[in-house]
């Protein structure tokens, strides 16, 4: 066993406040990811899943794993396939930083995106699956499960759009001019709010755990991003990964969706539409630049991490060398949503 703060210590904070919990077998990173470091935890009777804040300095309003564990303390009752929370942590003293700990959930994370060991009745079927969850967490009444405060009034898009053009500029290392471009438009341009609904803010293929023997959705993971907004944001954040490049995650662009069985983005949308009682949404273009400039938020802020040294995965720097890409399809998708 190895981590980044005292296993043992650890260890005896966790035997007095979780029942039956004894001997930590086995502690082991999970890979992947860029922001919440997440670790497995093995006791002879049950496995737990720790999440806690990075260390080091942290943007404001960052990696609020708090924020994370109340979601999924009013989400858990409903039914809606999240992880139980077990107990949070604000004691710092503990590992060195804020943490929480859930169950782990059993079942398969999957990708990439094309899912190429699959057969195209379980691409579709898992396609579906995933789409139709969507738009059931966009049903949960979130006033009704406690969270009426969780995210501001106003207009999604101009709140989000400010929050992470300032996390930008908090963590710029360089002037890109796209971004710079895409600072100025999107604030000018910003579409009637369709709705209010608590959004996952990340969700894709492999932010789900699916049932070991069906393509069911077990769990939804990772709502570092989660607030009450417009659920067309989230749909738009899914459906782009038709648009982008297969790059062995979640990007699906130059598939064969015939042959594959996963749904085109038209008939994506339409599943949804189904699920969520929509008859239609609009043009997802400007959705796609608003996303997709978010993204290069995230990403800049992983690179100011691993400049300081803190990055939480080793894949960091591959993300890292995305940033212009990502900038660039961001004004890209902008300039046929039609800037001015």
């Amino acid at each position: 066993m190895s981590a980044d703060f005292d296993q043992a210590r650890l260890e005896r904070w966790l035997t007095t406040k979780i029942p039956d919990f004894s001997e930590l077998l086995a502690f082991e990173k999970f890979p992947g990811g860029q922001s919440n470091p997440t670790y497995r935890l093995t006791t002879p009777g049950a496995s737990y899943v720790l999440r806690r804040k990075p260390f080091g300095p942290l943007l404001p309003s960052a990696h609020a794993v708090d924020r994370e564990y109340r979601l999924l303390t009013a989400l858990h009752p409903t039914g809606f396939p999240v992880p139980r929370p077990i107990l949070l942590c604000e004691d710092d003293d503990v590992i060195g930083a804020i943490f929480y700990v859930m169950e782990l959930v059993d079942g398969r994370t999957l990708w990439p995106g094309p899912l190429p060991h699959e057969t195209p009745q379980v691409r579709g079927e898992t396609y579906r699956a995933m789409i139709e969850t969507l738009a059931q967490l966009h049903a949960i009444d979130h006033e009704a499960i406690g969270l009426s405060d969780y995210g501001r009034g106003g207009n999604y898009f101009e709140r989000q759009i400010a929050r992470w053009t300032k996390q930008y500029r908090a963590s710029q290392t360089d002037e890109i001019l796209e971004i710079e471009r895409l600072i100025e438009w999107l604030p000018n341009t910003l579409p009637e709010q369709s709705g209010n609904a608590i959004i996952h803010g990340d969700y894709r293929l492999d932010n789900l755990i699916f049932a070991p023997d069906k393509a069911s959705v077990a769990a939804v993971i990772d709502w570092e991003l989660a607030t009450i907004g417009d659920p067309l944001a989230d749909l738009a954040y899914l459906m782009m990964n038709w648009i982008m490049p297969i790059d062995g995650r979640a990007g699906l662009l130059g598939t064969d969706f015939r042959a594959s069985g996963i749904p085109t983005i038209e008939e994506g949308i339409a599943i949804y539409c189904r699920a969520a009682g929509r008859e239609a949404v609009p043009d997802l273009t400007w959705y796609f630049a608003f996303n997709l400039f978010r993204l290069t938020a995230i990403v800049q802020g992983v690179k100011r991490r691993m400049m300081d040294g803190n990055a939480s995965s080793a894949q960091a720097e591959r993300a890292v060398a995305q940033l212009p890409a990502l900038a660039l399809a961001a004004w890209e998708q902008a300039k046929r949503a039609g800037t001015r």
